[in-house]
């Protein structure tokens, strides 16, 4: 099986590598040999340590989707539009099956290539694009089959569960973390993708997808990132028995799916409290199976390259399952719940002026919006400065909270805007 690889990074240089080291190996197991014959790439004299010195180069990434000596394409190139679209698109026109590591692009766009894929009869792998070398997609589609799945959650971008990791382990804070992971190349000189969220709801927005059998809908995520967690959060949660996590959550509920994307307060009992560092976790809920906990690196040249090469490997066998679990003429509408809908309990933290009043003012803004307060904590401090004050509540809906968060804001006492974060029963 001829392949052509669109983009040689770190993960395209890490495929290359792996189909060399482990070509015997990956043979006998998928029962034909896996060849790398043409690339594409900027750079033909960077070395990424394997000889590309007898493949066919292309200066045009979409010139492999007519390449005769390409069977099948594997984009790597990134981005959601553009180059990447185009060459998957033509390589399914030709008939020819691709694997992708392009989440961005599968999470706006995927499920037109999942009905174009299948209306020409030709695979689309993707495992790649969901927590690195976590066979998370092969689990829900297929291992996971048989059950109906009623909650599917994770930590899928690793720089934010490192960079939440290490201001907990050391008590600094973001931009110091941030400023670090970036010297040591966890984090892009351009974070934003990672540390705002939307890395991890174009994850979940595929998960969601195959999970549920429904169409992609990655505008109707909620999603918060990390930039508003302080320290001082992180010691307040680990005092009240929790851990900060920001966590991807899709689940079925009485106003349809929900999708969500933020900061969660995470029971110091429940085991994904415990993956740490640069580690990504899913959890899938299935009314057969129960509970199913997959760890493993989410990013990086080994694991991804793992993922991609299983994508092939299933090619070479002839494996054939529908690109996001459910055909796609079967997908069903997003119904995406409306994020007012949702209900949980609430942490609050409040920095205010230690005056008389001041609670039975937060007090009464809870109330009048229907939310019940579960506690209060509060830290004395020099009294020049502003006081913290935690609150943490009962089950409630999204709605009324924000509401009474607007009301708390504009109370004279409360100097700094209030920091809100989720508390998941998980």
């Amino acid at each position: 099986m001829r392949v052509g690889i669109a983009g040689l990074g770190t993960v395209g240089g890490g495929v290359a590598k792996l189909l060399a080291s482990q070509a015997e190996l990956l043979t006998a197991r998928c029962g034909r040999e896996i060849r790398v014959t043409a690339v594409s790439a900027r750079d033909r004299e960077r070395d990424r340590g394997v000889d590309l010195s007898n493949l066919r180069w292309h200066a045009d990434a979409r010139d492999l989707a007519s390449d005769p000596e390409v069977d099948v394409v594997i984009e790597l190139i990134g981005g959601s539009d553009g180059v990447a679209r185009d060459l998957i698109e033509r390589a399914i026109a030709a008939g020819k099956p691709v694997v992708t590591a392009n989440k961005a692009l599968l999470a706006l766009h995927g499920t037109a290539l999942a009905r174009m894929a299948e209306a020409a009869g030709t695979p689309l792998g993707y495992e790649a694009a969901v927590a690195g070398g976590i066979p998370v997609i092969k689990a829900l589609r297929e291992g996971l089959a048989a059950n109906g799945i009623r909650r599917v959650y994770g930590i899928l971008n690793g720089t934010c569960n490192y960079i939440l990791t290490t201001m907990r382990e050391t008590g600094r804070e973001f931009a110091d973390v941030l400023s670090d992971a970036q010297k040591m190349g966890y984090a892009e000189a351009d974070p934003s993708f990672d540390v705002d969220g939307i890395d991890a709801a174009h994850k979940l927005a595929i998960l969601t997808s195959v999970a549920f059998g429904r169409e992609l809908d990655f505008k109707g995520i909620h999603v918060e990132g990390i930039r508003h967690v302080s320290s001082l959060d992180l010691q307040f949660a680990e005092q009240l028995g929790y851990r900060i996590k920001l966590l991807g959550i899709a689940g079925v509920t009485d106003h349809g799916i929900e999708q969500r994307v933020h900061p969660c307060m995470v029971p110091l009992a429940a085991p994904i409290a415990h993956v740490e560092g640069v580690f990504n976790a899913v959890f899938a809920d299935g009314d057969a199976v129960g509970n199913v906990l997959l760890t493993g690196r989410g990013a990086g040249e080994g694991p991804t390259a793992s993922a991609v090469v299983a994508d092939l490997m299933d090619i070479a066998r002839g494996h054939r399952a529908p690109v996001l679990g459910v055909p796609a003429d079967r997908l069903a509408p997003a119904g995406t719940a409306p994020m007012g809908r949702h209900r949980g309990a609430y942490y609050i933290r409040l920095m205010v002026r230690d005056q008389p009043g001041v609670i039975a003012d937060v007090a009464a803004a809870f109330r009048d919006n229907k939310v019940s307060m579960e506690s209060v904590l509060q830290q004395a401090r020099d009294p020049a400065e502003a006081v913290p004050v935690v609150i943490t509540t009962h089950e409630t809906e999204e709605a009324g909270m924000m509401q009474a968060i607007a009301r708390i804001a504009a109370l004279d006492a409360v100097q700094e805007p209030p920091r809100l974060i989720r508390i998941e029963a998980l």
